[in-house]
């Protein structure tokens, strides 16, 4: 592969993307009305996903654009010593799912990334958040996959791989985008 043939695969991928406008404004908005009521995002990913998931979080706790109020996002890769009791004491396919049932309450976001939406530890994570009462986003690659059949909701793309780990870094940008559009000017401070 040149660079030439990888920057024209993940501009497919970004097309389909592109598409997908809607439902990231959807998306910021839905988040927006439960960050502001108290609720809570949880956020989980293998790898560059998981790179990614710790990306969204520190967005929403920090700031993206503005200054504004921080909001309460948790990436579960990023807790290493429970990711690692769990996986010791109850095997890997549960550091996800273990944590979703400790922190997601009715009404919560759980927010998973796999560029192939087959990761058993994600798959047993949707089914945590489902049992918690939350809503359960899926960031994947191509349909069909596990993870999309499970999630209340779905963002998936096309392309390899690789192209739909590139294209994370832009959701998570144009859902912050959305999320802090849609945020009621009594959570925004002057810059």
């Amino acid at each position: 592969m040149t660079v030439e043939s990888h920057l024209s695969g993940l501009n497919e991928t970004l097309t389909g993307l592109r598409a997908q406008a809607s439902r990231i404004n959807r998306w910021g908005g839905e988040l927006a009305r439960l960050l502001t009521d108290g609720g809570r995002l949880l956020a989980a990913g293998n790898g560059g996903s998981a790179a990614e998931a710790q990306h969204l979080t520190a967005e929403l706790v920090g700031r993206y654009r503005h200054d504004r109020a921080a909001f309460s996002a948790l990436a579960l890769c990023s807790e290493t010593s429970s990711v690692t009791a769990i996986a010791n004491d109850y095997g890997y396919d549960q550091v996800f799912a273990r944590q979703v049932t400790a922190h997601a309450r009715p009404g919560d976001v759980v927010v998973l990334l796999s560029t192939s939406g087959s990761s058993p530890n994600l798959l047993e994570a949707a089914h945590a958040g489902r049992l918690a009462g939350a809503s359960v986003w899926a960031l994947t690659g191509p349909l069909p996959n596990p993870l999309a059949s499970l999630a209340d909701d779905t963002l998936a793309l096309p392309g390899d791989p690789c192209h739909v780990q590139e294209a994370q870094l832009v959701v998570v940008h144009a859902l912050c985008e959305a999320f802090e559009a849609a945020l009621p000017s009594a959570y925004r401070r002057a810059s």
